[in-house]
């Protein structure tokens, strides 16, 4: 099979685990995730099976929801509830405070990665070097938060709300950055992930029910579509692009016999012409 499973990855689980997993389930090594997911994060995890895999350049530019929850009054050093306590301070925060911080934090903005993340850095991850007890200089980065929704607080040291942000966003920093514009500081609690980009959390399956049924496949994935007839196939199977005066983005492939129409693949069209990407 040949497509895309969406799993609902459970907690203390690490990306990595959940590709082996599947690897043993569907019998092939052709699989790769989207998008991390931290051990401590559950929710969505888009897992490319065969052909699939390459697709996941298109698919980690997409945008994310997560539901998050925080603790005020605390800081770690990873950022999250499984790092050492580094800071403390006032474990409650005013309401109209708090209300106006969480309309700041909507709209584009730069951020700056934390030290506890996988970004690399003359080759090595940065967690590598936290681990070791060295600083790096990292720039910020741009990203953008789209909307913050289901704010729940009840006074007390728990914050809830659900984000819609860009890709690259870490949550662990956004709620750093709430705290510290309430006046206090903060950590992520709980994370999880319930949309990465077309893909919700209604799609997607426990770890261990994975099966072929569960594979949305190639062609479940692209509206958009050409129909070609066999000879324009024999020329794109073979790196030759084909022009088609239609907008840039990603194409389901038919070919046309007259009788029926035959899915063989995606391909890719830019600036009017079609570039192969799979054919099955």
């Amino acid at each position: 099979m040949d497509g895309v499973i969406v799993i609902d990855k459970e907690k203390d689980m690490t990306s990595h685990d959940v590709v082996a997993k599947l690897r043993h389930t569907f019998g092939t090594k052709k699989i790769g995730h989207t998008g991390t997911l931290d051990p401590i994060a559950t929710g969505v995890l888009v897992v490319c099976v065969g052909q699939g895999t390459k697709l996941v350049q298109y698919l980690t530019c997409d945008d994310k929801i997560y539901d998050v929850e925080m603790k005020f009054g605390e800081k770690t050093d990873t950022g999250d509830r499984t790092g050492k306590v580094i800071e403390t301070g006032k474990n409650k925060v005013n309401k109209s405070k708090l209300n106006w911080t969480m309309n700041t934090i909507i709209g584009k903005q730069k951020q700056l990665p934390p030290m506890y993340s996988a970004i690399k850095v003359n080759g090595k991850k940065l967690y590598e070097y936290a681990r070791e007890g060295k600083y790096v200089h990292r720039e910020p980065r741009d990203i953008e938060v789209f909307s913050v929704e289901n704010v729940e607080y009840d006074g007390g040291d728990t914050l809830k709300f659900r984000i819609h942000c860009s890709k690259g966003t870490y949550i662990r920093t956004i709620c750093e950055t709430i705290a510290y514009r309430c006046n206090t500081v903060g950590t992520m609690m709980e994370l999880r992930r319930i949309k990465a980009g077309m893909f919700s959390i209604d799609q997607a399956v426990k770890l261990e029910e994975a099966s072929d049924a569960g594979i949305i496949t190639i062609d479940k994935l692209f509206d958009q579509e050409v129909s070609i007839k066999k000879d324009a196939f024999f020329k794109i199977s073979n790196g030759m692009p084909l022009y088609f005066n239609k907008p840039d983005g990603l194409y389901k492939i038919y070919v046309d016999n007259y009788i029926t129409k035959k899915f063989v693949g995606i391909g890719k069209l830019k600036e009017r012409f079609l570039y192969r990407e799979i054919i099955l």
